[in-house]
């Protein structure tokens, strides 16, 4: 149905492929990729280097608009971007490059949605309980008329039932592109570490880590990116909203593990328990840094419905996906290993949550480097 695919994914990919195969003379294309102003979109511009570089230390800084991205006023509008983890580019291949970017203002400070400054600052902290983390990005496919890709055009699929990990036709809807997305992941260096098809039909989940401190949001956002152009290719649209259909439709998350050396090693169960009992009388700081409207996105999704936690309570148990934190059976039954945060909203910014979780749960409320502050948003009513 026309309707349905973007304009722009009806050109000629062969013609397209002619041009792709001309010789670059030696030179290099990097593209530049940032968070905008609203904290979850994101932006790309590309420029030539005269060589491949080797390392991030090779791609320098450049500016862009600020203004055009909610992020400057028209009279003060030049921003800096500052390359920070560089990747294979999957669509033009190599020797090019995606560079994922900080933001900096005209004095040089971090931008309002550069999370990541604050999160390096928090992680630099702890390295030394080696924090792990991985994250579970759930989305949801739409045509270009932003319905549910592959829903009838009047009316709706089936219950929810059959498509949760599906195979055929009139249960899996997408997979080109979620194959797609995957392997262009694992071009570009992506620590993809797996993806499924989820409860509400034409919404899939990828998974990314374990990583590091800052290194997990790296990863996320390059994979984000790289799901948003698979999906251009294609003519659909990916859409992180966490509750995009209401009704009996399950919404979208992006739960995220978290470990330390101490919650990994023999005995770690105690360890997770007490990480839980730090988080429990925080709940609603961390409600607030778990999407980018202060809760407001989360309110859709956390009603104690659909595999959820009330969004005012705190709960925690071993195997049960309709708490705030989950301990899964095997680390339960190994007692070591991680626990689940199943609270963060598929459209949050993985730096928040992540220095969220590291400032409650080992820096136990230290004032320096405080995120929660620095997001500036409003309590929920």
């Amino acid at each position: 149905m026309t309707s349905s695919i973007s304009a722009s994914s009806q050109l000629s990919k062969t013609l397209r492929s002619h041009y792709f195969s001309l010789p670059q003379g030696g030179q290099c294309q990097v593209t530049y990729i940032w968070i905008d102003g609203s904290g979850e979109g994101m932006r790309s511009k590309t420029r030539t280097l005269d060589c491949e570089p080797s390392g991030i230390e090779d791609i320098p800084e450049w500016i862009f608009d600020g203004s055009s991205t909610g992020q400057a006023t028209g009279e003060n509008c030049d921003m800096f971007l500052i390359p920070v983890k560089m990747f294979r580019d999957p669509f033009i291949l190599d020797p090019n490059k995606l560079v994922l970017c900080e933001v900096l203002k005209y004095d040089r400070q971090p931008t309002e949605t550069n999370h990541r400054h604050h999160c390096k600052k928090i992680m630099e902290k702890v390295k030394e309980y080696n924090p792990w983390f991985g994250m579970e990005q759930e989305y949801t496919l739409l045509g270009a008329d932003e319905y549910p890709y592959a829903w009838p055009s009047k009316g709706f699929p089936k219950p929810q039932g059959p498509y949760y990990c599906s195979v055929g036709a009139d249960r899996a809807f997408g997979r080109d592109i979620v194959e797609c997305h995957y392997k262009a992941c694992m071009y570009a260096g992506v620590k993809i570490s797996g993806s499924n098809a989820e409860v509400m039909p034409s919404q899939w989940e990828f998974q990314v880590g374990p990583c590091e401190g800052t290194e997990i949001g790296d990863q996320l956002w390059m994979a984000r990116f790289l799901l948003h152009r698979v999906c251009e290719d294609f003519g659909v649209i990916a859409t992180l909203d966490p509750k995009p259909m209401s009704g009996n439709w399950n919404g979208a998350g992006c739960h995220t593990n978290f470990s330390t050396n101490a919650t990994r090693a023999e005995g770690g169960l105690e360890h997770i328990e007490k990480a839980i009992d730090k988080l429990r009388p925080q709940h609603a700081e961390h409600i607030r840094v778990y999407d980018p409207h202060g809760g407001e996105d989360n309110k859709r999704r956390l009603t104690g419905l659909h595999e959820t936690s009330p969004i005012h309570e705190f709960s925690a148990a071993v195997a049960n996906r309709g708490v705030s934190i989950r301990i899964p059976r095997h680390v339960a039954q190994d007692k070591r290993g991680y626990l689940e945060d199943r609270r963060p909203a598929a459209n949050c910014d993985p730096y928040a949550v992540t220095a969220a979780i590291i400032r409650t749960c080992l820096l136990e409320g230290e004032e320096e480097g405080d995120i929660l502050s620095d997001l500036e948003i409003n309590e929920l009513e």
